[in-house]
């Protein structure tokens, strides 16, 4: 383990290939281990003393006894190298800390949730979506993750059926999950990019729900381009992140 680096080493749990290049999987859960859904953690592959360590996001519920995370395999990546060859068993560094400003509790209160993933940035709405926080903080829900193929729209059966828990009994939110899929035309009554669909009020349309600063809040996670183009569109809207002693309407995932 990286003498640099507090962590623990826990053990693989199961895998998920959802296609050749995107897998999720679980592993151990240190009992210290605390996290907010939304935060992310640095995960540590290797040889003792040549370790590659980046940052995943939790895709668990804080509540769950085991961490889950989602991940591409780049090719040449040095840590993607490592977790093609990730087998059920086998040891995983878990940083002891985890980061992140993609909380709920960073955003002023509000009764609408949109939360906005491409690709892998879907993790950490999964993981506040199977806690009960935001079921019980908001009237409506949306979740927005676009990918280029259908077989990228991880946990697409398990989001169909979240609001359906009996953990859930007295929620008063609807879940409205608007799948986008951008390269495989007719797989999506959705096919372009988030921030165009968002412009043109579309995405509104289709979530049957408009964005207001008094009730909309706001949160993105997926590649820079995205999340630049995003974050420049809502704060011409009007929606601003936290502040310090200013909770805001929007706040956006920086570890990318």
């Amino acid at each position: 383990m990286d003498p640099g680096l507090k962590a623990s080493v826990e053990r693989v749990l199961a895998i998920q290939h959802w296609t050749p290049t995107l897998i999720s999987f679980r592993t151990s859960r240190a009992a210290a281990f605390r996290f907010r859904p939304g935060h992310y953690t640095r995960l540590g592959l290797g040889e003792a003393g040549a370790m590659v360590w980046r940052p995943y996001s939790m895709a668990s519920a804080a509540e769950d006894e085991f961490l889950e995370f989602i991940a591409v395999l780049v090719p040449g990546g040095d840590l993607s190298q490592k977790l093609a060859g990730l087998r059920v068993g086998d040891d995983i560094g878990v940083d002891k800390a985890a980061y992140g400003f993609l909380t709920v509790d960073q955003l002023a209160p509000g009764k609408d949730l949109w939360m906005l993933a491409s690709g892998t940035g879907l993790g950490p709405f999964i993981s506040i979506l199977r806690g009960t926080e935001v079921w019980r903080d908001f009237r409506r829900l949306i979740l927005v993750h676009s990918v280029r193929q259908a077989a990228e729209l991880a946990w697409r059966e398990e989001i169909a059926t979240l609001q359906q828990r009996e953990l859930l009994p007295e929620s008063t939110a609807n879940l409205c999950y608007l799948p986008i899929v951008t390269r495989e035309p007719g797989a999506t009554a959705l096919a372009d990019r988030i921030p165009r669909l968002l412009a043109d009020g579309r995405l509104e349309q289709a979530a049957a729900c408009q964005l207001s600063l008094a009730d909309s809040r706001l949160m993105v996670c997926g590649n820079p381009e995205m999340t630049r183009e995003l974050r420049e569109f809502l704060s011409g809207r009007g929606f601003a992140t936290s502040r310090r002693g200013a909770p805001g309407q929007m706040a956006f995932e920086k570890y990318w």
